[in-house]
């Protein structure tokens, strides 16, 4: 599957940041809401760069949200799958999560406002009530207006285990809190989905020693990315356009847990690195 020409585009504090070929450009369109929710964003962006510039520092980068929702897909690899299954059994909920796997209608749940979103190197946060965190390696989906994928990014679902495990309905305090989302380090338009054997990988290290590594790529997603994207714009409109969290396939063993000052790697192939530590 040929992937035309990518695009990678930057929201950083000197403005939007067009990079194509390994240049870097500056951009002469400045609303980041109505530049990202643009149908035709692959063919905006060839026409709208401008003077070259050198690459935006690590310092310099911000999420790519402004007024953007973060939607979250869940159990959507096997690997997933059989993580909430364990998680819950002694709640009574393990079955819910085989049944969602293998329904017609897929697991869609609201994660973040843009403005919550963190961005490349930026703190996310572990909840205070919570002894069980981890962090979800995704591809998130950038949507139009027009309910069309026009780009990726990586995202991080940070999640308490332990309090959706006790109850499926204690989800959205599992996933929904403050410093739980992060997305970075750019968006990846593309005119093509990303091919199947991408690949996501997942690093974690604490106190410069690697405690954890893991990996999954996009043949391993029950659901394609176009089938979650219509389900979520069935009863739903994105004018400032939206981002869709694709589900993990990597879960760290039942016993690792996030502590403070942990570094969190999640790389995807042509995208690039989102880096951020636990505040």
């Amino acid at each position: 599957m040929g992937v035309g020409v990518r695009l990678k585009l930057y929201r950083t504090t000197s403005g939007n940041v067009l990079e194509q070929d390994g240049e870097f450009f500056s951009l002469d369109i400045s609303n980041w809401d109505e530049l990202i929710a643009s149908p035709d964003l692959h063919s905006r962006l060839a026409s709208a760069k401008t003077r070259k510039i050198s690459r935006p520092g690590h310092d310099c980068l911000l999420a790519p949200t402004v007024s953007q929702e973060v939607w979250a897909s869940g159990v959507t690899y096997y690997r997933s799958r059989d993580a909430r299954m364990a998680e819950s059994k002694e709640a009574g909920g393990g079955s819910f999560y085989d049944r969602v796997y293998s329904a017609t209608r897929p697991e869609l749940f609201f994660k973040a406002l843009g403005e919550k979103v963190i961005g490349p190197f930026g703190g996310v946060r572990i909840r205070s009530d919570a002894q069980w965190s981890v962090p979800e390696p995704e591809l998130a989906l950038l949507i139009s207006s027009a309910g069309t994928i026009v780009g990726y990014t990586i995202g991080n679902d940070m999640s308490s285990r332990d309090i959706e495990g006790e109850n499926p309905l204690y989800l959205p305090q599992a996933k929904v809190y403050d410093g739980s989302c992060a997305l970075g380090p750019c968006i990846l338009v593309s005119e093509h989905l990303l091919p199947t054997t991408t690949s996501i990988g997942l690093t974690i290290q604490r106190q410069q020693k690697q405690v954890f590594i893991g990996s999954a790529n996009l043949g391993n997603l029950k659901r394609s990315p176009r089938e979650l994207v219509d389900f979520l714009c069935r009863e739903n409109t994105f004018p400032h356009g939206a981002f869709l969290l694709t589900g993990t396939g990597v879960v760290p063993d039942n016993n690792f847990t996030l502590m403070r000052g942990d570094l969190i790697r999640i790389d995807i192939e042509g995208i690039g690195s989102l880096e951020n530590h636990v505040a």
